[in-house]
């Protein structure tokens, strides 16, 4: 900096001091408004105007340096100058243009400020000198470094400037500084801001694809063309991994000219930064597919074209578990950085939940079909294996309350379930949900999803999982109820169809009773008529007496049993009875052979049902019968009691040869029955189930067709609904 060997008069510089700091006030007031418009122009024209006012016999002028060029914005030029009376502003800008080795471009190149009295290599301006400027001076604005613009100074008289007017500049010169570096920043700032902005719409463009879209695939192509809009990339690819966690299958490819794209499944365990990135979990940023590091790993989009730069993300859903990989690719060195890494994440964020709202839909939409057509058994192993896909668990279970209150395991999918109920296990890795019908104030059961213990899995569970888990449960429930509603109507239907028969097949045991009494009934008073008018005869004849006698029982036990068996047939009146009385009358009229051991267990302490005493013991007697012919004379029946839920629950077990399963279903068939006893019509256990259809309660048989049978009879509590 120059030195002025004049001193600075108090009394002088007092009036151009006061100018100065009035006018450093005022400039300071005009670039604290520049956040308001981003617009610079304005405080550096103060600037330039108030440096000549400090300065008289000056002109000034402010130019905006450009990095990429290198150079001057001619653009950019504010100028003030004076003719002793006001300050112009004009001047021609087609003469007045930087010159790339002149006193502005040798201060930016040297960061400091140049005189023309110290520079004898350069020469002033033509155009200045045209206009009559003596000397020079240029200051580089500078902001941390960054070279901002540069402020001319030109001098009409043949003088350096003095001590005062260079202070007094630079403060002008860093006033202008800011000036530039403020206004510049604004409106970066501005620029990102509605960068963001634009960035946030369309990633709510992407929220709205969702659900907009039906198919799995439409969606990932719209968030992929979006990624390519966003990154400026120019290829991507979406890679979901398959049901067995071993390969990365492509969903969906997006470019700007791919030509032949390597499209086909990539093995999670194998060499690619895509496999990579899945066993990491991590985003991937590269910015030279050449570096060694990535050479060898690199696996390309495109077989002919050459990529240089590839982002990567891993799709992670709410409950960890890995879905697939989003990636990008551009030709260009450099082509990602940080921001678009964070973009493409919010990207396969949107993504994860599009994947997972069509895989649940998918999974919903296949529960519905199968509540309509398959028994709830193939419904609730379903359930739990759709838990496993859409919750990424090991393994799940449904339990279901039985006939004692007890929760009992009904379906399970994946690893072995135990006995135990997740609350029992105490196990941080299982998420249950109960089955509740809203029918009953207690619940149907459980739906529980485990971990795999190993993995480092966490105990809590998301909000997604739980409402998951929850909507799963609540088709179990349906599942439930929809086999018992059927089951009901099942049996509603076929009391209701047996019903009907009976009240037809009555009519016609009525007339057949009666014609039968008309013919059978004259038999014993004919034979007892004979007896009468041949009596010595007959005791002559003994054979003949015999005969005569035997005809008459005959006739007698016929019209009996004709009149027992058909009694079965007409309307049943349900009454209120006990159940041991009648299972004891039959044991007595059976009589079994003294081989036959016949236990009765808990019958005594059960309470009374709505039934038929008749039928009941008519049930009673055929079940022990059966089970004699079945033990062929030798061996144990066990009539056993109990009570659950509103209904009695009777066993009748023996330890005959059994049945075998594929029978279960036929021994109560009308046309099965091969055998007959005596008091029998020889209908076999179709009377039986029959019979119990008809008093309310139903018949099921147990065996494994070597080691005995068991038939449970159930009946309603009297006063409960079944």
């Amino acid at each position: 900096m120059a030195k002025s060997s004049t001193p600075i008069s108090s009394d002088n510089t007092s009036p151009r001091l006061l100018e100065a700091l009035a006018s450093l006030n005022q400039i300071g007031t005009a670039i604290n408004q520049i956040g308001s418009s981003e617009d610079q122009s304005s405080s550096l024209q103060l600037i330039v105007e108030s440096a000549i006012r400090v300065a008289p016999g000056f002109s000034a002028s402010i130019y905006i340096y450009n990095p990429v060029t290198d150079g001057l914005e001619v653009d950019s030029r504010v100028v003030a100058y004076t003719d002793g009376k006001e300050i112009h502003r004009n001047v021609n800008p087609s003469k007045d243009i930087p010159r790339a080795n002149g006193f502005g471009m040798r201060s930016i190149q040297r960061r400091r400020q140049t005189f023309s009295y110290e520079e004898p290599d350069l020469e002033i301006h033509p155009y200045q000198i045209e206009l009559g400027v003596k000397a020079v001076a240029s200051f580089p604005l500078i902001v941390a470094d960054e070279v901002l613009g540069v402020l001319y100074i030109y001098v009409y008289e043949d003088r350096k400037l003095s001590q005062f007017e260079e202070l007094m500049l630079l403060n002008f010169v860093n006033q202008a500084a800011m000036a530039i570096y403020h206004a510049r920043h604004m409106a970066g700032a501005k620029q990102n801001l509605e960068q963001k902005e634009n960035e946030l719409s369309r990633l709510r463009r992407a929220g709205m694809l969702i659900s907009s879209r039906l198919r799995l695939e439409e969606t990932l192509e719209s968030i992929l063309e979006l990624a390519l809009e966003l990154t400026d990339a120019q290829y991507g690819i979406f890679r979901l991994l398959d049901a067995n966690n071993e390969y990365l299958v492509t969903r969906a490819v997006s470019s700007v000219q791919l030509e032949r794209p390597l499209v086909e499944k990539l093995p999670v365990d194998g060499k690619s930064v895509m496999a990579s990135v899945a066993r990491a979990r991590e985003p991937l940023l590269i910015r030279d597919l050449r570096e060694k590091q990535w050479a060898d790993l690199y696996y390309p989009l495109d077989s002919i074209l050459e990529m240089r730069s590839e982002l990567c993300v891993p799709l992670i859903n709410a409950s960890g578990r890995l879905e697939g990989v989003l990636n990008l690719e551009s030709p260009e060195v450099n082509g990602f950085n940080e921001d678009d890494s964070h973009m493409l994440q919010s990207l396969a964020t949107y993504a994860v939940t599009a994947i997972q709202e069509v895989r649940l839909l998918d999974a919903l939409q296949e529960a519905a079909q199968l509540l309509i057509a398959q028994p709830s058994h193939i419904v609730l192993n379903r359930l739990c294996a759709m838990a496993n896909e859409l919750l990424n668990t090991s393994s799940s279970a449904i339990w279901l309350v039985n006939e004692k209150g007890e929760m009992e395991l009904t379906s399970a999918n994946g690893a072995q379930i135990g006995d135990k109920l997740p609350e029992e296990n105490n196990d941080s890795n299982a998420l249950v949900m109960p089955l509740e019908s809203g029918e009953k104030p207690s619940a149907l059961g459980m739906f529980g999803v485990f971990h795999a213990t190993n993995g480092g899995v966490r105990g809590d569970r998301s909000e997604w999982d739980k409402k998951v888990l929850a909507c799963l449960a609540n088709y179990a429930v349906l599942a439930v109820q929809n086999e018992s509603r059927q089951q009901a109507l099942r049996s509603s239907q076929e009391q209701h169809l047996i019903a009907e028969t009976f009240a037809a097949v009555g009519d016609i045991s009525a007339n057949l009773l009666h014609n039968m009494n008309n013919k059978v009934g004259v038999i014993p008073v004919r034979v007892q008529g004979i007896q009468d008018k041949y009596e010595k005869l007959l005791e002559e004849n003994a054979y003949l007496a015999k005969s005569l006698g035997e005809i008459e029982r005959s006739a007698t036990a016929a019209m009996q049993l004709v009149q027992e068996n058909l009694s079965h047939l007409r309307p049943i009146r349900l009454e209120q009875i006990q159940v041991a009385p009648r299972a004891m009358d039959a044991v007595h009229v059976v009589q079994a052979p003294p081989e036959i051991e016949i236990k009765v267990n808990g019958l005594d302490e059960l309470p009374m049902v709505s039934a038929s005493g008749q039928s009941l013991s008519f049930v009673f007697r055929n079940l022990i019968e059966n089970a004699i012919d079945a033990m062929q004379g030798e061996g144990a029946i066990n009539i056993q009691g109990s009570q659950n839920d509103g209904w009695v629950e009777i066993a009748v077990s023996d330890t005959g040869r059994g049945i075998p399963q594929e029978l279960h279903e036929q021994i109560f068939e009308l046309a099965y029955s091969s055998r007959t006893h005596p008091g029998k019509m020889g209908f076999g256990l179709w009377w039986v189930k029959t019979l119990m259809t008809r008093l309310g309660g139903t018949v099921t048989i147990e065996s494994d067709g070597t080691n005995g049978t068991t038939f449970r009879l159930r009946l309603p509590v009297a006063g409960k609904e079944s």
